[in-house]
């Protein structure tokens, strides 16, 4: 559950609520009971990640150990990374998220994050959160892109600066879900960029809606230890099992 509003924050969301009822990011009803961001019976069909799991993906292990599979044969680009939800547990509701116009997960999500992830973002000490960015043909038929929204409302709810035009993407990838991951790889190569050369970071955290072979996050963060950025961590929503 959320810390309890003040006064006029609770006024204010009563109202929003009674002229644009929230839905539910697990069944997509009318949130009940109002005020609340999920449906109380619906709180634990979202299965949050637990140990143990890979110290540099985050994927949920079968077994004890420091790496998946993956991850030992692989060397990826980025520093280490967390998810908070397993997978088959949330695909539905990202899947209305990031398609289905759901804008409004995003603060429940954001509100998970900061509380089952806080302390690892709290550790890396991030100069700013930097959501993954939609090319901008994408951008304009979504109307919005769900990891800019996303880290919005972990940045709000941490008190962290956000960069939504830091990172920019320059090459409108096909759908990287129908691809293999030699495919993703090759895909993504100089898919993005750096708009903002006037800010510096030193210590990022990526945030995206999915992580799956880590494709995306080694690309970024290729651009971004170009631009001089030396730490590069992320948080996704939901992300596959290792092995």
């Amino acid at each position: 559950m959320r810390p309890r509003p003040g006064a006029a924050e609770k006024a204010y969301e009563g109202v929003l609520q009674l002229l644009f009822p929230l839905r539910c990011p697990v069944c997509d009803d009318i949130v009940t009971p109002a005020g609340e961001r999920i449906c109380l019976g619906c709180l634990g069909r979202l299965r949050l990640l637990t140990p143990p799991w890979c110290m540099k993906c985050g994927k949920k292990l079968a077994r004890e150990g420091e790496f998946c599979t993956d991850c030992q044969r692989r060397e990826h680009l980025f520093t280490r990374g967390r998810a908070l939800y397993a997978y088959e547990s949330a695909a539905v509701s990202i899947y209305r998220f990031k398609y289905g116009g759901r804008r409004e997960y995003a603060e429940f999500f954001g509100e998970q994050i900061a509380e089952y992830l806080g302390n690892f973002i709290r550790s890396v000490r991030p100069d700013a959160l930097v959501p993954i960015p939609l090319h901008k043909k994408r951008l304009t038929a979504r109307g919005y892109n769900q990891a800019g929204l996303l880290a919005r409302a972990v940045g709000r709810r941490m008190g962290m600066p956000v960069c939504t035009d830091f990172l920019v993407r320059v090459k409108n990838t096909v759908p990287l879900k129908y691809e293999n991951p030699k495919e993703r790889q090759n895909n993504l190569k100089k898919a993005f960029n750096i708009a903002r050369n006037d800010v510096k970071l030193k210590r990022v955290i990526l945030i995206d809606d999915i992580y799956t072979t880590g494709s995306t996050m080694d690309e970024a963060a290729v651009t971004l230890r170009e631009a001089g950025v030396e730490e590069i961590c992320f948080i996704a929503l939901a992300c596959g099992a290792g092995l």
